[in-house]
């Protein structure tokens, strides 16, 4: 190589990474068009009533209404809770802003049961106001209850992204504005509003395609066939009436509806991955404005703390004693336990493989645009209609539904949670590779060396992250056992939904409870774990 000549120009280097990345993108592309070819044929072979397509324009107009209207009040409540946060200083505001990054991972039917004891037919809300004849039955079923269960989770999730970005405005913009004496009002339309201008196009597609395809929520939530979605019409044709035709075809609208919403969202910057720079620099607003946050803060995060609060409070009563003493439970946990484990190494691996490969690629190289492709995977084909696709390849390769569960559960989870593990990886990857590329070539450290001595030592703590993210995605997954759960073989969401079908409802908050319990501490407990174990091994 000629004296001055840039890196870039250079032999391709690392050819190892490069070809991994691109054969798990390949890999991933083939899988999906298998599930996809398998819908096609299975849309030839098996016969439909042809009631779907009386049902598709409902359906598309529902799943839409609800995920527009969810997106919209998620987007307001987290801002208003950013906003707050942002300003307020507090003993205990670290807890806070952890416990809204718990969001991402909480399982959509822990938030059903807290819902459930709050504001359902026995809740607390009828328990305080029944002896003063206010009782309104159950007022958490139908469109309501789907916007609630929504706005709990995805708002929490808005919220620590804004406040992400909040925290990073330059202290000199601040100086700036504190010098100029801008009131509230003038600092949030000229600071913080531009700030967050470039993160609400991103949090808002990505929350809208979280809920058009969401299915727990609509499932034990929707309250009858008015509220129903496609991905409910999805399941209930496959285990209520077996009709795979109908389902075939309600796949595949589904998956045209989300490509329509994908392509224009990948315009959109992504979501924080929650590990920006923070401006020390602290600006709090004074009087009326300064109350006014106080009272946003505690009604927004009571509304988010009191349903997990009373998950704890009715699943840790008489009903655990009796859920622990069932051998059905210990086997789905340990399925469980034994499935998110696999599930969040692979994605994990995954997003290693690709962000290590898409690190090496120049900007506007299109092979860094196809190694970001298997990331969408997840929302090109969301969880039931990827459980259909593998279901109906299993059946149409004559592999019986008993062998083939575990290995879909694991390949499936693992895809779900890939969007969020890339998303956590591959900034710092990038990042170590544009800063240290110099001193590694002049050292000559092979590919192992530079991840053993440079890049897992300095990816503790994100890659801990990561693989919490990923397993307790999988911890709490409904959609894919939706379609393979038997009574032989269950994981801890199939159980609960189960208890829930058969009016168990103690049993099913004894299980909320402890699903709960399981992901709060895998989500605490993983990173901090993986962060000692890399700084031991870099001393």
């Amino acid at each position: 190589m000629a004296a001055g000549e840039p890196y870039a120009r250079a032999r391709p280097w690392r050819p190892g990474r490069r070809i991994a990345g691109r054969t798990i993108a390949l890999a991933v592309a083939l899988l999906i068009a298998a599930l996809l070819a398998a819908l096609a044929v299975a849309g030839q072979r098996f016969p439909t009533t042809g009631s779907a397509a009386l049902d598709i324009a409902h359906l598309l107009r529902m799943s839409a209404l609800q995920a527009g209207l969810s997106t919209i009040l998620s987007l307001i409540a987290g801002m208003l809770l950013a906003w707050s946060l942002d300003r307020l200083r507090f003993s205990g505001r670290g807890f806070v802003v952890g416990l809204l990054s718990t969001a991402l991972v909480l399982p959509s039917l822990v938030v059903i049961s807290g819902l459930i004891a709050i504001w359902g037919r026995n809740g607390w809300v009828n328990f305080i106001f029944t002896p003063l004849g206010l009782s309104s039955g159950s007022m958490i079923f139908g469109l309501g209850g789907i916007l609630a269960a929504h706005v709990l989770l995805n708002g929490a999730l808005a919220a620590r992204v804004f406040l992400d970005r909040l925290e990073a405005i330059p202290p000199e913009k601040l100086k700036l504005g504190r010098s100029l004496g801008l009131s509230p009002l003038r600092r949030l339309a000229i600071i913080d509003l531009p700030a967050l201008a470039s993160s609400v196009p991103g949090v808002g597609a990505t929350i809208f395609l979280l809920c058009f395809t969401s299915f727990p929520i609509v499932l034990v939530l929707g309250g009858g066939p008015a509220n129903q979605t496609l991905e409910v019409a999805i399941y209930e044709s496959v285990r209520l009436d077996f009709d795979l035709g109908r389902a075939v075809v309600l796949a595949l609208v589904q998956l045209l509806a989300c490509a329509a919403i994908i392509i224009p969202a990948t315009r959109f910057a992504p979501i924080s991955t929650l590990f920006g720079r923070r401006s020390l620099l602290h600006w709090p607003d004074r009087g009326f404005t300064a109350t006014l946050q106080w009272i946003v803060l505690v009604i927004l995060l009571a509304l988010f703390i009191f349903p997990l609060l009373a998950v704890l409070a009715r699943g840790l009563g008489p009903a655990m004693v009796s859920v622990l003493q069932r051998d059905a439970f210990w086997q789905a946990t340990a399925t469980s336990l034994t499935l998110g484990s696999l599930s969040a190494f692979l994605a994990v691996a995954l997003a290693v493989g690709l962000g290590m490969s898409r690190a090496l690629e120049p900007a506007n190289a299109p092979a860094r645009a196809l190694l970001g492709l298997p990331v969408f995977a997840y929302l090109a084909v969301p969880a039931v209609v990827l459980a259909l696709g593998f279901f109906l390849l299993a059946r149409l390769l004559f592999i019986p539904t008993g062998i083939a569960a575990p290995i879909v559960l694991v390949i499936a989870n693992a895809l779900l949670a890939l969007p969020f593990a890339f998303a956590i990886l591959s900034p710092p990857l990038e990042a170590l590779a544009k800063r240290n590329e110099k001193l590694i070539r002049s050292l000559g450290l092979s590919g192992r060396d530079q991840w053993t001595r440079i890049e897992w030592p300095l990816l503790g703590r994100p890659a801990g992250y990561a693989l919490a993210v990923s397993f307790v995605f999988s911890l709490g997954d409904l959609g894919v056992i939706s379609l393979f759960g038997t009574a032989d073989f269950s994981t801890l969401p199939w159980l609960m939904y189960r208890a829930f079908g058969a009016y168990r409802t103690q049993d099913a908050e004894a299980i909320a409870a402890l699903l709960l319990i399981l992901s709060l501490a895998a989500f605490l407990a993983i990173p901090k774990l993986l962060e000692v174990l890399t700084n031991a091994r870099n001393r």
